[in-house]
């Protein structure tokens, strides 16, 4: 069965954005350090590149590897959305949860009004499908989703953000995780790999 990812950058204190829903803090290193920790990345998970940057990291004509379907906040849909891109994942299937959102924003992008949970279900649900869902944000999906969430991948920066919106904003459910693997750079992030228990 298909499995729900999410695959995300933290800061030490668990935020995936500032209050006004900033990510440009999180700090990359020195050039050398950013360049490894980018391809590593990008080998990877290539399709979480969005489609307006895939041809300048290389990654144009590559394949999806580990995702096939993109959900999203608002939130997390909204700085593409700021900068004038209706479909920023053109090459994955795209579901935007928001009940303020336009229905015919772009006709690339689904937009869910109710029911994440459902959603995920008939998503994860579905035949002849060998790629995974990518929960890409924000805290409060992720939160409302956290019963339907297998598995984490998440990319800890050595920053505090001091405030701002958290990893997972939901009600109080502790949901153990084991890690599967973690990987550490020279600029200081590590990805872990976590798998519901």
């Amino acid at each position: 069965m298909r499995k729900l990812v999410y695959y995300v950058a933290v800061s030490l204190d668990g935020r995936i954005a500032g209050p006004g829903g900033e990510f440009d803090f999180y700090p990359a290193g020195d050039e050398g350090q950013a360049a490894a920790y980018g391809a590593w990345c990008n080998a990877r998970y290539p399709e979480t590149v969005p489609t307006a940057m895939r041809a300048a990291h290389g990654l144009a004509d590559t394949p999806n590897r580990r995702f096939d379907t993109v959900l999203m906040g608002l939130g997390s849909y909204r700085p593409a959305l700021d900068a004038g891109i209706t479909s920023p994942y053109a090459h994955l299937r795209q579901y935007v949860v928001s009940s303020t959102l336009a229905p015919d924003t772009d006709p690339a992008v689904t937009v869910v009004r109710a029911d994440p949970i459902a959603l995920v279900r008939d998503l994860k649900g579905e035949e002849n499908q060998d790629r995974d869902i990518w929960l890409c944000g924000g805290g409060r999906l992720a939160g409302a989703l956290l019963p339907e969430i297998d598995e984490l991948i998440v990319k800890s920066y050595p920053v505090i953000a001091g405030a701002g919106i958290p990893v997972v904003d939901g009600e109080f459910d502790p949901t153990v995780f084991d890690v599967t693997d973690r990987a550490a750079f020279d600029n200081g992030v590590t990805v872990t790999h976590f798998a519901r228990r």
